[in-house]
């Protein structure tokens, strides 16, 4: 990431900035991994420690579906409801120890504050407008946005009056950033990068909230939600300044990555973290080797499983998926096109296809909610049409017991 400064700093760190009634501002260092990772300087107009009352909140626990068997899922969440906030309002679908993740459609605004205190964030907006709001200062979102909340942020989801939301949403306990390979070794990104530093929307300029009042910012860490109470507004910044700081960036600024013959999926990289990469797939041109074929080949995930989002478009290589689905595919078995698509991509020029994926290198569990959603036909769809059909029959015939433990 790129340095930033938004608001009023002193000339030098660690020295003192008074307020205009003779008293100081307190200094924070907001930073990860130490006193060694990014950080930003923070200057507030009242200590951020001065809290005066905390109580438990609700624990936070993934329900996991227990008997869930090894095969492809297809998890459409194309009709969950709109319910709670940002937050409140989650659906998680997919989890292990490196991330987890779902879908959220908020109903209203978020009436309390919230901070991550163990994970960085990160929401895909699919549909609406709206602001995050956040200490750093505001974030106008709309449809594609990428939003990446570092850990220990404070923020606010408002979304825009009587305007549908709805929204990928993701927590991970690393560093959510851009990948390694598209930044030199003082963290500028390459030439060859498919977005550049000109394409990320770090927070725009703020104005210091310094009212007094009643203020609580809920605190998620350790397995609970805890609430913490203020006297003082939790934007109270005057400025800062650095290189840790929420940012938005656009799936439509990602620039393809485009061969002679088909590109592995590691071309669609966009961030990076722990055990796990988020990828974008966006409209492009096709191979243009004069044999090529443009659907992907079938390919085993050996040591990885593969979720797809499916945003906008048409899917070059699935049938049958509607957009808000999910499509699961855990390492351990092969995956390729549905029956028919290989034969009719060969000679298309274009796709416009939109859809986000998230491999992780170890393996994920399904929640209980994904279970509810999910279409166990899907295993399936590879068979040719009539055998598929039969199938599917035979499945919902047998009903509970099509797939034992």
């Amino acid at each position: 990431m790129f340095y930033v400064r938004r608001g009023q700093v002193p000339p030098k760190r660690h020295t003192q900035f008074r307020q205009p009634d003779g008293s100081l501002y307190a200094e924070e260092l907001f930073g990860v991994e130490g006193f060694s990772g990014r950080a930003s300087l923070l200057y507030h107009g009242t200590p951020p420690t001065q809290t005066n009352r905390i109580e438990k909140v609700r624990d936070v626990a993934l329900e996991a579906w227990s008997d869930a068997p090894h095969r492809h899922y297809l998890v459409n969440t194309k009709d969950v409801a709109p319910a709670g906030d940002a937050i409140t309002g989650r659906v998680p679908l997919f989890f292990n120890g490196d991330v987890v993740f779902g879908v959220v459609r908020p109903a209203e605004p978020m009436a309390r504050y919230y901070r991550n205190g163990e994970a960085d964030e990160m929401f895909y907006v699919h549909e609406g407008h709206g602001t995050l709001e956040t200490i750093f200062g505001p974030i106008e979102y709309g449809p594609g946005d990428y939003l990446v909340i570092p850990i220990g942020t404070t923020y606010r989801v408002v979304p825009a009056a009587a305007e549908a939301q709805r929204m990928l949403w993701l927590e991970c306990p690393s560093n959510l950033e851009p990948p390694r390979r598209y930044r030199n070794e003082y963290g500028q990104l390459l030439e060859h990068s498919p977005y550049a530093e000109r394409d990320i929307r770090p927070p725009a300029e703020m104005d210091p909230h310094l009212e007094t009042g009643e203020f609580i910012v809920e605190v998620k860490t350790r397995g609970r939600v805890t609430a913490y109470h203020y006297n003082h507004h939790p934007f109270d910044l005057i400025g800062w300044d650095g290189y840790l700081y929420p940012y938005a960036f656009n799936i439509a600024d990602f620039e393809p990555i485009t061969g002679r013959v088909h590109q592995p999926p590691p071309v669609h990289q966009t961030f990076q973290a722990r055990n796990f990469v988020v990828c974008s797939f966006v409209p492009r041109k096709f191979d243009y080797h004069p044999l090529a074929i443009p659907a992907p080949y079938n390919h085993s995930n050996i040591n990885s499983d593969e979720v797809i989002y499916y945003v906008a478009g048409n899917f070059m290589s699935r049938r049958g998926v509607d957009i808000s689905s999910f499509t699961v595919h855990p390492a351990g078995i092969a995956h390729g096109p549905h029956p028919g698509t290989v034969e009719a991509s060969i000679g298309r020029e274009a796709t416009e296809e939109l859809a986000v994926m998230i491999d992780t290198f170890h393996p994920l569990h399904l929640t209980r909610q994904a279970g509810e959603l999910e279409d166990p036909a899907y295993p399936f769809s590879w068979l040719p049409p009539t055998d598929a059909a039969a199938e599917a029959q035979e499945l919902a015939d047998r009903g509970p017991e099509a797939f034992p433990d």
